[in-house]
């Protein structure tokens, strides 16, 4: 059986096709195919509060590659999610009736909240120690995700508009970095030695940077070291002598900013990386919700 998560964000818009693995009474997946198109509805979004009809265009383009790649793989359930930029963009519900009607995809424009949630569902700490203190960092094009947990509890989650895109087209406000900070300083004050678990590709691009191993985490003065040697490159040294993809190679360096922020803030001194997001949290969603169900 397949399941397949699609998460439209302000950056990227993701395809995750999953067998769904039935073991003793467990539930598990394992990843067949992921596909990633950089469309950039963030810039739109939030510059103009609109997506423009030629990334509607591109974005239905999309939904339909994707629908005929699910058709193919047999998916037997999915969901798809539109995350930050599509929250912004005035004409947001008009283009999710236009991927319905082109492209027979249910999407649905999904709040912050629910989005920390989802991210927090693809169970990215259930390989830690479940004694500490975490605090779960998403950095996306358009907002950052912060869940912290102790005793493997959920204790404060809250979505922030910083991310990636905004900073490159210099709409993040200060006021938004200022709750940003209060949330941290407020929600860590009785926690000691909080570790870091980050997602997103950025993160997990970074991570590889790094050559850590695996199960280790990035420390803040790895991290740091990192920012500094890929901000001492042009964007079109990013590119040629480092080989960063091109749409990775100007969101990374807002994202190395946004990770040593929040870190610093919550006096973190290392941060966990395993490569899993949002589609990943959604492929867990789906589980939940039709075996659950079915039990």
């Amino acid at each position: 059986m397949r399941y397949a998560a699609i998460d439209i964000g302000s950056n990227a818009v993701r395809l995750l096709i999953a067998d769904i693995i039935e073991n003793q009474g467990s539930v598990s997946f394992k990843k067949t195919t992921l596909i990633r198109v950089p469309l950039r509805l963030g810039d739109d979004a939030f510059l103009n509060h609109y997506i423009s009809d030629k990334k509607s265009l591109d974005l239905v383009k999309s939904m339909q590659a994707f629908r005929n790649l699910m058709d193919v793989y047999k998916v037997k359930d999915y969901m798809a999610f539109a995350t930050s930029a599509m929250r912004e963009a005035k004409n947001g519900a008009k283009v999710v009736k236009l991927v319905k009607d082109e492209a027979n995809i249910d999407l649905e424009i999904i709040q912050g909240q629910k989005e920390a949630k989802i991210i927090y569902a693809s169970h990215a700490e259930q390989n830690i120690d479940k004694n500490k203190n975490y605090l779960y960092v998403d950095v996306g094009g358009g907002s950052t995700e912060l869940s912290l947990f102790s005793n493997g509890e959920l204790f404060a989650s809250k979505s922030f508009n910083v991310g990636t895109i905004r900073m490159l087209d210099n709409q993040d406000k200060e006021e938004t970095w200022n709750e940003l900070r209060d949330f941290i300083r407020e929600n860590t004050k009785t926690f000691k030695g909080i570790l870091g678990i980050g997602t997103g590709g950025n993160i997990n691009k970074l991570f590889k940077l790094s050559e850590e191993k695996s199960d280790q985490p990035l420390s803040f003065n790895k991290l740091k070291a990192l920012y500094n040697y890929l901000n001492s490159f042009s964007l079109k040294d990013r590119i040629n002598v480092l080989g960063l993809n091109q749409d990775r190679a100007d969101v990374i360096i807002p994202a190395c900013e946004i990770y040593l922020t929040v870190m610093k803030w919550a006096n973190i001194k290392n941060i966990y990386v395993p490569s899993v997001g949002m589609v990943d949290g959604i492929i867990q969603t789906l589980i939940e919700k039709n075996f659950t169900k079915a039990g």
